[in-house]
């Protein structure tokens, strides 16, 4: 059986603060191990977004993606994602939103209820360790999400969301900066 939230984690642990996100992910898993409750959670880690992670969408009820992110306000930021009509023109490093329009043209149907939690990060150089204050935001970042966790219904995650979407920006392996929504 399918599990109805998927919990997806996209960073790259050799890159300083990037891997908070799987690093927070790993923490989950354990957490949801010893309290029995892992059957209702499919947990995923990635360095980056596909156009094939679309599928693992599928059936649904819920979805989180957790980035670290270069802007976001201490110690993290929780929203929902929305669709957009912007295509997707390419098909390597997507982010969350354009993975939702991916969704939606491949089954031609809306995707499921898609949340994304960023936590603060400030070190992303290639060979950098966490920053500073990268732990106190991955640790404030489970506490949070312990109580999404406790209570997997869209109607009290929305509740949980900071106002606005934020931005921030990714440094990328070819030392080119990119914008991109976290």
């Amino acid at each position: 059986m399918l599990a109805p939230v998927l919990i997806f984690a996209v960073g790259n642990e050799s890159r300083g603060d990037d891997g908070l996100g799987p690093l927070l992910l790993r923490e989950l898993q354990a957490y949801l191990h010893a309290n029995g409750d892992a059957h209702g959670f499919e947990l995923l880690e990635e360095f980056q977004l596909q156009i094939e992670h679309a599928m693992d969408m599928q059936g649904r009820k819920l979805v989180l993606f957790i980035d670290a992110g270069m802007d976001t306000p201490a110690p993290f930021s929780f929203q929902r994602l929305d669709m957009n009509n912007e295509p997707v023109l390419y098909s390597h490093a997507l982010e969350p939103q354009a993975l939702l329009q991916v969704y939606r043209q491949f089954y031609q149907e809306m995707p499921p209820e898609v949340y994304v939690l960023c936590i603060r990060g400030e070190r992303y150089e290639l060979g950098e360790g966490l920053g500073g204050d990268a732990l106190e935001h991955k640790k404030a970042a489970f506490e949070f999400c312990k109580k999404l966790l406790q209570e997997p219904d869209g109607s009290y995650w929305q509740g949980l969301c900071t106002p606005k979407t934020l931005e921030r920006s990714i440094h990328r392996e070819d030392n080119q900066h990119q914008q991109a929504s976290c």
